[in-house]
C-alpha cells in the first residue's frame, strides 16, 4: 500500500470516528439532563407487560425508546474501543513501509542507510520512547515520524533505481563486448577500445575486468609487432590481476588471468617464465575448481600438461634449481584434459583434436590417432587459431596414415 493510500485510509476512518464520537457527545449531553428531569428512570426499572411501556420510578417512557437509548450505551462503548484501536493504528501505520518492503526481500538486503539517517533514526527512536511514556504519542509527532519514514523509503528507492540503471548500462555493454568478439580483427580492436572507455565506470566490477584482459589477449593475437604484442601482453597480465583481486570468486578472472600469465612467457627470461608457468597452473586449478564444467579451462590445462612433458633436462634441471621442484606432468595427463574436453564439449575445436592425434601418437596409438587427424580435417578454418591448427594437422597426419 502506498504512504499516501495509507494516510487517506487514516484519515477518513478518524473522520468517521470524529463524527460518531459528536454524536455520543451530544447523546450523553441529553442523557445527562434526562437524568436531572427524571431521576427516578435510572433507578429501580420494572416492566409492565401489559401495558407496553416501562414503568419507573419517575416519567414513564415507551418500551422502544428504552431500548434504544439501552443500544446506544452499547454504541457508545464499541466507539470508544474504535478510537483505541485506530489511535494504535496511526501510530504504526508510520512503519508499514519498511515491514513491507523487508518482507518483500526476504531480509536479504541489507539497509544502506547513511551515518546521518542512522543517527537521526537514533534521536527518533529515544523522542519515540519519551513520547510513549505517561501521556501518550500526540498525532503531529505520529505523522512527523511517518514523513521521516517516508522521505527514508524514497531515499533507499532512488538509489536502488541507480543500481539497476548501473547494472543495466553494464548488462548491455558486456553483451556488446562479447558479440564483438565474435568479429573480426577490427571487431576486436574495438572492443577494446570500447572496454577502456568505460572502465573509470565499471573497473569496479570483475565481469567487466575479466573481458578487459580478454579483450587484451584478441589484440595481441592479431597485432603484428613484437613491441606491440609485448605491451598488450604486460597490461592484459595487470588487468587480469586487478581482476581477481576484486573478486577472488570468479572462474573467468582466474581463467583469463591464467592465459595472460602463459602470453607472457614468450617475452620473459628463462626464470619468469618458468615462474609464470607454476603461476599459469595455480590458477587453471581455481579456475576449473570454481567452474567444473569450461571445457577452455581443460584444453588450457591439457596444453600446459603437454608442454611440460616436453621440456628437456636443462630446463627441468633450471626450474629444480630456481623453485626447488620442477613442474610434473606426463603426456597421460595431458591426454586425459583433451578428452574431458570432448566430454564437456564434442568437436569444441580444430586445435583439440590436433592434440589429441599428438597424445595418441607419443603413446604409440597410431590408429585413434589417425581418427583425431581426420576428425580435425572435417572442421573449417576459420579463426586464427584454426589456421594453427591446420599447420600442426598438415605435418602430423601424414605421419599417423595406415
Amino acid at each position: 500500500m502506498a504512504q499516501t493510500d495509507s494516510k487517506v485510509l487514516v484519515l477518513g476512518a478518524l473522520a468517521g470516528v470524529a463524527g460518531i464520537s459528536l454524536a455520543v457527545v451530544f447523546y450523553r449531553g441529553l442523557r445527562s439532563k434526562r437524568r436531572v428531569s427524571w431521576p427516578g428512570f435510572y433507578q429501580n426499572r420494572t416492566n409492565d407487560p401489559g401495558s407496553g411501556l416501562l414503568l419507573v420510578d419517575g416519567p414513564v417512557l415507551p418500551r422502544g425508546q428504552a431500548e434504544v437509548l439501552e443500544r446506544l450505551e452499547a454504541l457508545i462503548q464499541c466507539v470508544s474501543e474504535l478510537k483505541e484501536e485506530m489511535k494504535a493504528l496511526k501510530t504504526a501505520l508510520p512503519s508499514l513501509p519498511d515491514q513491507v518492503r523487508e518482507e518483500l526481500k526476504g531480509h536479504s538486503e541489507a539497509r544502506r542507510v547513511s551515518a546521518q539517517h542512522r543517527t537521526a533514526a537514533t534521536r527518533r527512536k529515544r523522542t519515540a520512547g519519551a513520547a510513549s511514556s505517561p501521556g501518550g504519542q500526540s498525532s503531529e509527532d505520529a505523522e512527523s515520524e511517518g514523513g521521516y519514514m517516508t522521505a527514508l523509503t524514497d531515499s533507499e528507492d532512488e538509489e536502488q533505481s541507480d543500481e539497476e540503471q548501473t547494472q543495466g548500462k553494464l548488462s548491455v555493454l558486456l553483451d556488446r563486448i562479447d558479440r564483438l568478439r565474435q568479429g573480426g580483427e577490427s571487431d576486436k580492436r574495438e572492443s577494446l577500445s570500447v572496454l577502456l572507455e568505460q572502465r573509470d565506470e565499471f573497473g569496479q566490477n570483475s565481469e567487466f575486468l575479466w573481458r578487459l584482459t580478454r579483450a587484451y589477449c584478441d589484440v595481441h593475437d592479431v597485432t603484428v609487432t613484437l613491441e606491440e604484442k609485448k605491451t598488450h601482453a604486460e597490461n592484459g597480465k595487470a588487468i587480469g590481476e586487478e581482476a581477481i583481486t576484486v573478486n577472488p570468486k570468479c572462474a573467468e578472472s582466474h581463467q583469463w588471468y591464467a592465459i595472460m600469465c602463459g602470453i607472457m612467457a614468450e617475452y620473459d627470461s628463462i626464470q619468469n617464465k618458468i615462474k609464470n608457468g607454476y603461476i599459469f597452473k595455480d590458477h587453471l586449478d581455481k579456475a576449473i575448481e570454481l567452474k567444473p564444467q569450461d571445457p577452455l579451462s581443460y584444453y588450457l590445462l591439457g596444453r600446459w600438461c603437454y608442454a611440460v612433458a616436453q621440456l628437456s633436462w636443462i630446463e627441468r634441471k633450471v626450474a629444480a634449481t630456481l623453485f626447488g621442484e620442477p613442474p610434473s606432468a606426463t603426456i597421460e595427463d595431458a591426454l586425459k584434459n583433451f578428452l574431458k574436453v570432448e566430454e564437456i564439449h564434442p568437436a569444441y575445436s580444430k586445435l583439440n583434436y590436433v592434440f589429441l592425434a599428438k597424445c595418441y601418437k607419443a603413446l604409440g596409438q597410431s590408429e585413434k590417432a589417425r581418427k583425431m587427424c581426420e576428425a580435425a580435417s572435417s572442421m573449417n578454418t576459420v579463426s586464427k587459431e584454426d589456421e594453427e591448427a591446420q599447420k600442426e594437422l598438415d605435418l602430423l597426419y601424414p605421419s599417423v596414415r595406415v
